[in-house]
């Protein structure tokens, strides 16, 4: 701004000496005036010059110093640029390997899918089948005992023979009186549940499905308690193990006269579940009778322990008189020694003095 300033005034005072020249021409005096006038226009010339050097090159640090700021700026932004980028990369690698780790663990899940798809489908099959049914129910029901009872406590397809030929039951489990003998048996009504809760169907033929279950049932309970309560050889009650917790469940929900039915014919229906708590009771009641059984010779134990502690009592009263005696003794022999050492002090005491000592009368008094 200062050097437009002065290129100002450097043309103002031009224009004044021009002015001032051809006002002043063809006179002497006004020659000199003139080379006055120019001189003074030289000198402010080169003044001008001067500060225009300066000016220019205190703009030019300016500019040097202002390029020089930029540059480290720009050296910072880039290097912060570059920290952020390889941050980034670094961030975007982590979650890459992370996305490939999910994705291999979701591959092996859908494999476990896969696999497990295809045992469920090797299960239906299985359970299409009324012998595999049957067996199915049993091993479970073999599993469940074995778990819980002891192994002398129950037996697995036991065979009681009656009048009518030899009968054979999926479990027994023996118990102490009055509840003996207990049968147990696995039955696995499922193709009529399948077809009664098959939304696919129509309602005719869910509602035939749903009285055929309800047939099937009421079938093997009237068969459990024909077969299964033997009278002399078992108790007055038989199981019907059902291996589904669902038909359980339908059982109980919706068909109350089924379960009406079991208990008349004294056959108790149980899932996996109850099955449990049943076994886990029967438990209890093995133990109980077996403490029981064992309360005689309980009982002798604590008779020989009551003639133990009497002798015990005995000696102890002996030994205690023993130790009275022997503490008495010691008193003696510590009063005896006491007059020894007394005695053996006054025979150190003595003067001769030409006569003899008295002696005490009876040396051997207390």
């Amino acid at each position: 701004m200062e050097l437009y300033i002065l290129i100002f005034m450097a043309l103002l005072a031009l224009l004044v000496l021009i002015q001032l020249g051809l006002s002043l021409h063809g006179n002497t005096r006004q020659d000199t005036r003139l080379e006055m006038l120019t001189r003074g226009l030289n000198t402010l010339t080169d003044q001008i010059d001067a500060r225009t050097r300066k000016s220019e090159e205190a703009v030019q640090m300016q500019v040097e110093k202002l390029i020089s700021s930029n540059n480290q700026r720009l050296d910072q932004i880039g290097e912060k640029v570059e920290q952020r980028l390889d941050k980034g990369f670094k961030e975007t690698t982590t979650v890459f390997g992370d996305v490939l780790k999910r994705l291999a663990l979701i591959d092996k899940a859908q494999e476990k899918i896969a696999e497990l798809s295809g045992n469920v489908v090797c299960l239906q099959e299985v359970l299409s089948d009324k012998r595999s049914r049957g067996a199915f129910g049993e091993i479970q029901l073999s599993s469940l005992v074995s778990n819980v009872m002891p192994e002398k406590s129950y037996s697995l397809q036991h065979t009681f023979e009656t009048d009518n030929g030899p009968v054979r039951a999926d479990c027994v489990l023996f118990l102490p009186e009055p509840t003996g003998t207990i049968c147990i048996d696995s039955k696995f009504p499922l193709e009529s549940y399948q077809r009664m809760t098959d939304l696919s169907l129509g309602n005719a033929d869910r509602a035939a499905a749903e009285r055929q279950f309800r047939q099937d049932v009421k079938k093997h309970i009237k068969d459990i308690a024909s077969k299964y309560i033997i009278p002399g050889k078992t108790s007055t009650g038989a199981m019907m193990f059902i291996p589904a917790e669902a038909v359980f469940a339908e059982i109980h929900g919706h068909c109350q006269e089924l379960v009406e039915e079991a208990q008349r014919s004294r056959v108790w229906m149980v899932s996996p579940t109850t099955m449990m708590a049943v076994l886990t009771t029967a438990l209890a009641v093995l133990k109980d009778s077996a403490t029981r059984k064992q309360v005689h010779i309980i009982q002798e134990h604590l008779v020989a322990l009551s003639q133990d502690f009497s002798r015990f009592q005995d000696r102890m009263d002996k030994l205690a008189t023993h130790i009275g005696q022997a503490h008495k003794d010691v008193d003696d022999v510590q009063t005896s020694a006491k007059k020894i050492t007394s005695r053996f002090g006054k025979i150190e005491k003595v003067e001769f003095s030409g006569g003899h000592p008295a002696l005490p009368d009876d040396p051997d008094a207390d």
